[in-house]
């Protein structure tokens, strides 16, 4: 009888060894399982990430080019020297034609540097960054005469400049204060030019850049022999600063027609204890295109009262109260016209 109980108890220990043994087979068997499922993820992933590599590398090597490109342009940018104190492009005097069949295209292509009334040399930095204001009304051939000789005399003289021209009812004074206006809108310009449209500069030694006094650029023209009008003058073509129009509140805004508003300036100069400095007789030399005085520009009789009471109206009539509406800018390829509505005379209302 005690033989079977030991029996007995070896076969439960067999059962128990044998069940063992059968939960080590089927982790063992599991383990496998998941080892190839993880060498084929690792076998894939790795296919993955060649695949993927190559798009990765490519993207890397773009945006390394694109990174050593604006490097180079930066490096370019700053190695360009400042254009030299005289152009060596100047050629002095020039023998000026007006032909009657010349067209704004004829211009534009033979100025194909300048890109919507702009132009920046590309040999080196400009000493200074100049805006042309020129007053229009009904003188598109003047226009066409003056900028068919501006942009080529600009560009001998190494010059970053743009040229607005203004066009309404005119009232020349209030017509620049809107140009400078305006043009500061477009980048802080540091000289201005205000130029009129029928004077065409005949010597590119005369620099259309400004100094630390307000420079008067007409000496002479030929229509009075190439001496200046009269003491005093300083109207046709003048160059300030920034600062130095700011300083006296720009032009007055009521001169109405022609006369007076360069008088008033150079009252507004001298009021800021400025002075005007003028280059050489035989360089500030200009022709001026005949013309007849058109309809809405008649002599302002009103000039001298208005001259009369500067000292006392500068403060309050100028750039601090000049109100306008833009109707239209155009950026041509010569130049940026500006069309606008600066109201009428207060007499008219």
């Amino acid at each position: 009888m005690s033989l079977f109980p030991s029996l007995f108890k070896i076969i439960r220990k067999g059962k128990c060894l044998f069940l063992l043994l059968l939960c080590l087979c089927v982790v063992a068997w599991i383990a496998t399982f998941s080892n190839d499922d993880t060498d084929k993820a690792v076998q894939d992933g790795s296919n993955s990430p060649d695949d993927k590599g190559v798009g990765g590398f490519a993207q890397m090597e773009l945006e390394s080019e694109m990174m050593q490109s604006v490097e180079e342009r930066v490096e370019e940018q700053a190695a360009k020297e400042s254009c030299p104190e005289q152009s060596p492009l100047l050629r002095g005097a020039i023998k000026l034609s007006f032909d009657p069949s010349l067209t704004i295209g004829q211009v534009e292509s033979e100025n194909g540097e300048v890109v919507e009334g702009q132009y920046n040399p590309s040999d080196c930095t400009a000493r200074q960054s100049v805006a042309i204001l020129i007053p229009h009304r009904n003188r598109e051939k003047h226009l066409l005469y003056l900028l068919h000789h501006l942009h080529p005399f600009l560009q001998r003289q190494q010059l970053h400049y743009a040229i607005y021209a203004g066009d309404a009812t005119f009232n020349r004074a209030k017509l620049l204060n809107v140009g400078y206006l305006e043009a500061l809108n477009d980048q802080s310009w540091d000289c201005f030019i205000f130029h009129d449209v029928d004077l065409v500069p005949e010597n590119d030694h005369n620099l259309y850049m400004c100094e630390e006094q307000p420079k008067h650029l007409v000496v002479g023209r030929n229509s009075t022999g190439y001496k200046l009008r009269y003491k005093g003058y300083f109207g046709g073509v003048s160059a300030m600063t920034k600062e130095q129009f700011l300083k006296v509140n720009g032009f007055p805004n009521s001169y109405w027609g022609w006369g007076g508003e360069d008088d008033d300036l150079r009252i507004r100069v001298t009021l800021q204890k400025m002075s005007i400095i003028r280059p050489s007789s035989q360089v500030a030399r200009y022709t001026m295109v005949f013309h007849k005085r058109d309809s809405g520009n008649q002599i302002n009789k009103d000039r001298m009262r208005l001259l009369r009471r500067t000292h006392q109206a500068w403060k309050t009539d100028g750039l601090n109260s000049c109100s306008y509406k833009v109707l239209s800018v155009h950026r041509a390829p010569l130049f940026i016209n500006i069309t606008v509505d600066i109201g009428r005379p207060e007499r008219a209302h």
